[in-house]
């Protein structure tokens, strides 16, 4: 595998004039003066442009799309200094485009991963963790999953308790809702069985002790409390490096920073700066950080910034999880008749947070999973754009897991983006059972927003989910989790109305679209190169297809071995 390094991949250089003006093959005849820095020829690409959607070959000009077209006509514009690609027998796309993620997970750096087969591995790595880490100071998991481990059950605070006494523990789960804590790191934060649960959130206790779960706002007390370890810039600037070089090697060239502060701002600069970041970002601010308070003091809105890194919407939490089942649903969970979830914003604070954004010239996301967190939200959006006229603020409902008819008009009729969870079908199969068959007809519903005419954006939630846009294609496609069983069925789409999620609706989510989505003469030379063509292997297998390369403004930032 070899990933390249250039200052000039990392730089938004001026559109050529006459690059803009080019179209298909007719228009590269009529410019054939102009020559290519690289071109691509011999293999199938799949434009994504319904004005031209198929095409034989592609030039690039810098790091802009100087035409698509027939294979004799971009050799037309070859000289003896293009760059050749033979894609014979190949498949080309649009870069990949993930409009909700958390690419900077700094935490694995200084943390313990407890992605691990059996809870007996996660006591060993604790144990082996605790051993060189001072007493009193806190050791901290990631990537947890309370629903993959051979014992069949969720780690407790008993089992972290029998290798970890002198130490404070927090696994915290991969979905970044709940985490498990042992009984050192309730004494350390101060809690005990006589305290409250925090309003928006949940000690969880059974014959009157703590589990040692905690969801949501429960989670926060513990992170203001002990000695934790130490991410610094350094770590953060190499996190973005590390997750870039993964994210391009499954094909991606843009991603999104769902819940950022300033020090992953800072992370991202710096990464570019040492030309060390491989992917272009969207940067969402969390509206309760110190980042977005300064961005609306220094006058700074939504869209600013260029083609690498820009300012995208403001990021609020209005509910809990989906993967941890704490999403806020107007029916119970499976099996929990009196657990309906856990709401995290009052519908005056969901109002308050939206009026202020929009009088910020910020757009706005808000976390919303089940379908009463998804009815306060629109209530908000509906209030803002009431007798509203001028820009278009593409509000966004970030997950917008579970819905129904009148959500479904409603979000219609106002415009909003909805960004499910593209990869969770597949990758989180045996959570389903706890919301049951009849509920997993309606969510993650992109079959019901396409239907709709909904512009349903892709979105992985990583480290949430999985990133790669392959597995995301196959699970929108079959809705067959990993153990093969098929949850809402109804909900199936075609390989190309997934491909369209993957990248021209990426790039709508972000106001993007005039420049990045589709391989279109003027926009970004951003493309990946797979080895076989999604609509021609079975369905099961669309997420092994091999990428080959994957080229982010006319730079190749992956190039399989």
């Amino acid at each position: 595998m070899t990933e390249i390094t250039r200052r000039s991949l990392l730089s938004s250089s001026a559109v050529l004039p006459l690059a803009l003006g080019l179209g298909g093959c007719a228009s590269a005849q009529r410019h054939s003066a102009i020559k290519a820095t690289s071109i691509v020829t011999g293999g199938k690409i799949l434009t994504m442009d319904p004005a031209n959607p198929f095409a034989e070959a592609m030039a690039i000009q810098g790091d802009r799309i100087l035409a698509v077209g027939s294979n004799d006509d971009i050799n037309a514009l070859a000289s003896s200094t293009t760059k050749r690609f033979d894609a014979r027998g190949m498949t080309v796309l649009p870069g990949f485009i993930d409009a909700h993620s958390h690419p900077l997970f700094a935490q694995e750096v200084v943390g313990v991963n407890v992605g691990l087969p059996s809870i007996e591995d996660v006591k060993k790595a604790l144990a082996r963790k605790a051993a060189n880490t001072p007493p009193g100071n806190w050791i901290l998991g990631v990537m947890y999953d309370d629903t993959r481990f051979a014992e069949g059950r969720a780690l407790t605070l008993v089992d972290i308790d029998e290798v970890v006494r002198d130490h404070p523990v927090l696994v915290h789960h991969r979905g970044g809702h709940t985490a498990v804590v042992n009984s050192k790191g309730f004494e350390v934060a101060g809690i005990t069985i006589k305290t409250p649960d925090p309003s928006g959130g949940m000690f969880y206790r059974e014959n009157g002790k703590f589990t040692g779960k905690v969801a949501e706002h429960a989670v926060t007390p513990f992170f203001k409390a002990g000695v934790w370890p130490v991410i610094d810039r350094a770590v953060r600037r190499q996190a973005v490096t590390l997750s870039s070089k993964k994210m391009a090697a499954a094909g991606l060239t843009s991603t999104t920073d769902a819940e950022a502060g300033i020090d992953n701002l800072i992370a991202y600069q710096d990464a570019r700066a040492a030309d060390e970041m491989y992917f272009r970002l969207a940067y969402m601010p969390i509206g309760t950080s110190d980042a977005y308070r300064a961005l609306k003091l220094g006058g700074v809105r939504s869209g600013f910034g260029d083609d690498m890194l820009r300012v995208g919407a403001v990021k609020f939490l209005a509910d809990g999880s989906a993967s941890e089942r704490t999403m806020r649903m107007s029916t119970p969970y499976e099996g929990r008749p009196h657990d309906y979830g856990i709401l995290t914003m009052t519908q005056e604070e969901i109002d308050a947070a939206v009026e202020d954004a929009v009088a910020h010239d910020f757009r706005i996301g808000i976390h919303a999973n089940g379908d009463v967190a998804i009815d306060m939200v629109m209530n908000s959006y509906e209030k803002v754009l009431r007798g509203r006229t001028g820009s278009d603020l593409r509000l966004r409902i970030e997950h917008c897991s579970l819905i129904n008819d009148r959500l479904l008009a409603r979000i219609k009729k106002a415009g909003v983006i909805p960004t499910p969870f593209y990869t969770y079908v597949y990758y989180h199969g045996k959570k389903w059972a706890e919301y049951g068959e009849e509920k997993m007809r309606s969510m993650f519903a992109h079959r019901s927003f396409i239907d709709a005419g909904i512009p349903v954006a892709p979105a992985s939630d990583y480290i949430a989910g999985p990133f790669e846009p392959l597995m995301a294609i196959q699970s929108m496609v079959t809705r067959r989790d990993s153990d093969g069983h098929v949850w809402g069925a109804e909900q199936r789409i075609s390989v190309s109305e997934a491909l369209q999620i993957c990248t021209m609706n990426g790039a709508y989510a972000s106001f993007e679209e005039g420049s990045k989505g589709s391989l279109t003469a003027g926009k970004l030379a951003d493309y990946v190169v797979l080895e076989q063509d999604p609509h021609e292997v079975d369905q099961d297998a669309i997420k092994d297809i091999k990428v080959v390369r994957t080229v982010l403004g006319g730079r190749p930032t992956y190039e399989a071995g």
